[in-house]
């Protein structure tokens, strides 16, 4: 049975366990919107009966132009993602890019991810696993766009091997197919399960079209936001048991990644239908 808590919060994820909900902002913009959109995803999911960890990226390193958006950087997004925590009174999932970063980022984040493109660097997972275990967090790792799902064992292993506990979510994010291009394995999940771990859908991630924005002339990435609930949905009913969105309330104009992200309005419906696929699927 693979069943991970957050014991401060009282929340566990994992066989048996709710739909866990990891949800919030692409990446920082300001106070302000993290707390609107903290609080309606909050206010939804309480009303759900649905656990949900507050997602916000302090700065988003791995940008197609040096030009684009990245974030208000490690130092004021920790004070911004500190002050969401207290007030809303939630977990947080943030994610991180180097060494360096990981003691103050745990310090903060309840759950801290390692991107995708960075799941096989050995010495950012091994130090951010053993500041996230000194913590008391949990470590959610994107699986790389490069990787087949059986291949996650090793960053599992090597996870396991430097903490001594377990702390590790897998989080499915889709796999490159041809150029600009990402497709969903739904048998991937139960396959990552397999290995002894909870496991999430990125159904925001997965519906990047990479380096293929035409708003930008392909200088920055594309996405099909559309396809958003058919992956989420498709996930849960593969066995997810956790769902990594991003909403925004005005996705067209935000500063990063807007093809690929939900409507703040949409939360509420998608949710619903999510909580009822996954109480259908653990029913049978």
């Amino acid at each position: 049975m693979a069943v991970l808590t957050l014991k401060h919060w009282n929340l566990s994820i994992g066989d048996g366990q709710p739909l866990v909900i990891i949800a919030g902002l692409n990446v920082l913009e300001d106070l302000d919107l993290a707390l609107r959109v903290g609080h309606e995803l909050k206010t939804i999911c309480a009303d759900l009966a649905l656990p949900l960890i507050f997602k916000a990226s302090f700065d988003k390193a791995n940008r197609s132009s040096i030009h684009s958006y990245r974030g208000p950087g490690l130092d004021v997004g920790l004070k911004m993602l500190a002050a969401v925590k207290a007030e809303l009174n939630v977990p947080i999932c943030t994610d991180l890019h180097e060494i360096e970063q990981a003691a103050s980022v745990a310090a903060v984040a309840d759950v801290v991810q390692i991107p995708s493109f960075l799941c096989r660097q050995t010495d950012l997972v091994v130090a951010t696993a053993r500041a996230t275990a000194a913590a008391g967090g949990l470590l959610h790792v994107k699986k790389g766009q490069f990787l087949a799902p059986w291949d996650t064992r090793a960053i599992v292993d090597k996870i396991r091997e430097a903490t001594g506990v377990e702390l590790t979510i897998l989080c499915e994010r889709g796999v490159s197919f041809g150029y600009n291009n990402l497709v969903v394995d739904m048998l991937g999940i139960e396959r990552m399960k397999e290995l002894g771990v909870p496991v999430t859908i990125d159904a925001t991630h997965a519906v990047q079209l990479p380096g293929a924005d035409p708003r930008s002339n392909s200088v920055a990435t594309g996405g099909r936001r559309e396809g958003v609930p058919v992956i989420a949905r498709a996930a849960v009913a593969a066995g997810a048991d956790g769902v990594f969105l991003e909403f925004h309330p005005d996705p067209d104009n935000a500063l990063c990644d807007g093809p690929s992200a939900l409507p703040l309005t949409a939360a509420a419906g998608l949710l619903k239908q999510l909580k009822a696929v996954h109480r259908a699927v653990h029913a049978a």
